[in-house]
């Protein structure tokens, strides 16, 4: 039976999910569609600039390379000025740097701004994900993060069928693909600028919080940052060398070498095996967002009310690696889709018990530098997964050895998760 102090702190946690989720998850939709909607764009650019299977493939993954080399810095520099003040000029830059994709030529210019983009983008989320740990206590932080998430594909219910649409627009002598980046990177210049107004960087700030309500959930915010703190004599650089960070970043590469290897050329994927319209194949492109959404939210919901982290991240790497090798070799679209939708719904249902686990023994500057490694070094995988099916798109034809070389990463992804976790009292190094 709940007690008043279970019923206080379920309906306090529901309160900081209405009143924070909807805007970070607003912003995070239009971050994840200014680096996805490249997947349609290239339908047209291909064939106008004579781009090559593996130049698209590398353009795609050249945000990555991008976000790897920024990130680190931009946390940093997210923890010494505040949320407001960073995110808000990231998601502007970016915002910019979307629009001016409209001015691609060729390769060079492909890949620059690509690599740009990825530059700007690097620090948002592990931001969002360090801005989560001040307002959510442990045992809520996997159910925000998987709600966080869900925006990735949400973007892609959103942004696939809008995407195909605004690639038949024509005028003004822009291409669709060319309408299509720039208004699609306006929404990140409009929304960056109300971060500074709409946003609180702490609960301490927060005027929408009463004397309990903050109260509470301060105190009890400082207690597992006590319980969380590092050892006497231990900096946030001995991140950089902790054994157990680097199994971290291996896990999640798994999960970003499916979501954008399998993301960005889904498009295609559908295309080539239906010859569908874009704007079909933006429809079509719904189904794996739909069911990933579902899968997301239920895995995060139960691993919060087990409290179990390692199971919750290794099962999920499984089932999507079946759902791959399923895509691998069918035959029909039907088949292949369905296989594809496993596999991204599954890859991201990992996120939130992997984050809620990855975060639990980290405070401090540490934790701001251990969530960015992870993040930049595991979102390589955003690299390796484009450029994987582009080659072999380039050398046989087919999306076969990609997909199949997705699965085999996810695959080890769940191996990792369920060694990293055998030993419960294992603590994050700091």
């Amino acid at each position: 039976m709940a007690t008043p102090s279970d019923r206080f702190e379920s309906a306090l946690i529901s309160r900081l999910m209405w009143r924070l989720m909807p805007f970070l998850f607003l912003l995070y939709i239009v971050a994840y569609l200014d680096r996805i909607n490249v997947s349609f764009a290239v339908l047209q650019m291909r064939e106008q600039m004579g781009l090559s299977e593996r130049v698209i493939g590398r353009a795609a993954g050249m945000f990555f390379i991008g976000y790897f080399f920024f990130q680190l810095p931009s946390n940093f520099i997210l923890e010494k000025v505040g949320v407001r003040h960073w995110i808000s000029a990231l998601m502007v830059a970016w915002g910019v740097i979307s629009c001016l994709m409209l001015f691609i030529r060729g390769p060079i210019s492909f890949y620059a701004l690509r690599l740009a983009l990825g530059a700007a983008e690097a620090g948002f989320f592990p931001g969002i994900i360090l801005y989560m740990k001040r307002w959510f206590p442990t045992r809520a932080r996997a159910r925000a993060v998987a709600w966080f998430m869900t925006a990735n594909p949400l973007a892609g219910i959103i942004g696939s069928p809008l995407s195909g649409a605004l690639m038949s627009l024509h005028g003004n002598g822009l291409s669709g693909w060319q309408w299509m980046f720039l208004l699609e990177g306006i929404p990140a210049i409009l929304l960056g600028a109300s971060v500074f107004w709409l946003l609180a960087d702490n609960p301490h700030e927060a005027r929408w919080l009463v004397g309990e309500e903050r109260t509470w959930l301060l105190e009890k915010l400082a207690s597992e940052q006590v319980a969380e703190a590092p050892p006497t004599g231990s900096g946030y650089w001995k991140v950089l060398v902790a054994p157990r960070i680097w199994f971290l970043s291996m896990i999640y590469f798994g999960v970003s070498t499916t979501m954008y290897g399998v993301t960005l050329w889904l498009p295609s994927v559908i295309r080539a095996l239906s010859g569908l319209s874009y704007f079909l194949t933006g429809v079509i492109a719904v189904l794996p967002f739909l069911v990933t959404v579902v899968a997301m939210v239920l895995v995060g919901m139960r691993s919060d009310r087990t409290g179990e982290r390692r199971w919750h991240t290794a099962i999920p790497a499984f089932i999507a690696s079946a759902g791959l090798i399923l895509a691998a070799l069918g035959n029909s679209t039907a088949l292949v889709v369905a296989g594809i939708g496993l596999g991204l719904a599954f890859a991201e249902g990992m996120v939130g018990p992997f984050w809620a686990m990855a975060t639990s023994q980290m405070a401090g500057l540490s934790a701001a530098a251990g969530i960015a490694l992870i993040n930049s070094v595991a979102n390589l995988g955003g690299y390796f997964g484009p450029d994987i099916v582009g080659f072999f798109r380039t050398v046989g034809g087919g999306f076969r050895g990609g997909l199949l070389s997705i699965a085999a990463t996810v695959a080890v992804s769940g191996a990792i998760a369920l060694a990293v976790g055998r030993d419960p009292g294992a603590k994050q190094p700091q």
